[in-house]
């Protein structure tokens, strides 16, 4: 199926290399270098093949694995980037350290094409220094061979002894305690060092039915049967589902974390207006349903949302309704406090 996407991107894109798109003019200049940041294959990369047709903008594109790799990098300022895509919390650690350049919308027209229930959010109140680019939500897959649609529904699920040893649970620190907080009724972003433990506890109690601490290989390791259910990022799971359609996601319905990520700027760049032009490229609603596809994750923008199929806008995994976001939380920043965690975690996974 991502295959067949893809040769129909590119079928779309040569189409479209014929038009003029909004924003980028070919008259740029094209001695410029575009360094852009990202998170691994968080782009259909032959858009960037687009953009360079239609600006002669160049662009450098490289990759990192984590927030805290890219902040570092960009802290350091040993590489000039002009674009990155942190998540919502990084937005606002680097908003308030002084690592992000305030946008001129006056180039990114497109911004109208968000939604605005994208807009204003703590990260970001103002929406001065970000523009959301995918979202989604933390949720659990389940192979529907082994397990009991009984059972389904709550977080309860990961601390059921009929699963032990063939649940997966995330080696995030962040995710994985905000999953015990909402079981438990808290915030996922509470500073409480009450609850922050309490939490720690039913992981500590949780350890004896995980099959493993994982990343990314959560994907492998369900689609092979290896695990029977896991913590996993919603947009990943449509492509994990053409591979093993045993595969079932549900969201909890305690709530669950929605994040975001954005486009920003940081401090480091060299090409402020050129990055402008690109963050208003990647708005463009035909553009962004190609990457939309691409990818698998949920599109903030309105306008790419209603261009694409029912089928993936009305479901509930990638799309949950109003009632059930109401119970999502974002993460925030909560700045030194994060070492309550940090402690945490260290203390859960010694034991």
């Amino acid at each position: 199926m991502k295959i067949a996407k893809k040769i129909l991107s590119l079928v779309l894109i040569a189409c479209m290399t014929v038009l003029p798109l909004t924003g980028c003019r070919k008259s740029a200049d094209s001695s410029k270098v575009l360094n852009v940041y990202n998170v691994g294959d968080y782009i259909d990369e032959s858009l960037i093949d687009v953009f360079e047709e239609q600006t002669g903008i160049q662009v450098q594109y490289s990759t990192y694995d984590t927030n805290e790799m890219m902040y570092q990098k960009v802290k350091s300022g040993s590489t000039k980037y002009d674009i990155v895509v942190p998540s919502d919390y990084m937005v606002a650690k680097m908003r308030k350290e002084g690592l992000l350049e305030k946008l001129d919308f006056n180039n990114i027209p497109n911004i109208k094409n968000i939604d605005k229930k994208f807009l204003g959010s703590e990260y970001d109140p103002k929406n001065e220094y970000s523009v959301p680019y995918m979202w989604g939500t933390l949720g659990l897959a389940y192979n529907s061979k082994y397990v009991d649609e009984k059972d389904l529904g709550s977080w309860d699920i990961l601390w059921n002894p009929k699963y032990k040893g063939k649940i997966l649970i995330f080696d995030s620190v962040r995710d994985t305690m905000g999953a015990a907080l909402f079981k438990l009724g808290y915030s996922m972003n509470t500073t409480n060092p009450k609850e922050i433990n309490e939490a720690k506890e039913l992981l500590v109690k949780q350890k004896e039915y995980a099959l493993a601490y994982v990343n990314d290989e959560v994907k492998d390791r369900m689609v092979g049967e290896d695990g029977y259910i896991g913590m996993i990022y919603s947009g990943d799971f449509p492509l994990m589902q053409e591979e093993n359609p045993d595969l079932k996601f549900f969201n909890p319905e305690e709530g669950t974390n929605r994040w975001v990520d954005a486009m920003c700027i940081p401090t480091t760049c060299e090409n402020k207006k050129e990055a402008e032009m690109f963050i208003n490229f990647m708005l463009d609603p035909q553009i962004a349903k190609i990457n939309t596809e691409y990818i698998g994750y949920s599109t903030p923008n309105k306008a790419c949302f209603d261009l694409l199929d029912k089928e993936i806008t009305s479901n509930k995994g990638a799309y949950p309704d109003d009632e059930y976001l109401s119970k999502c939380e974002t993460f925030t920043d909560i700045g030194k406090d994060i070492k309550l965690y940090d402690k945490a975690w260290i203390e859960l996974k010694s034991r």
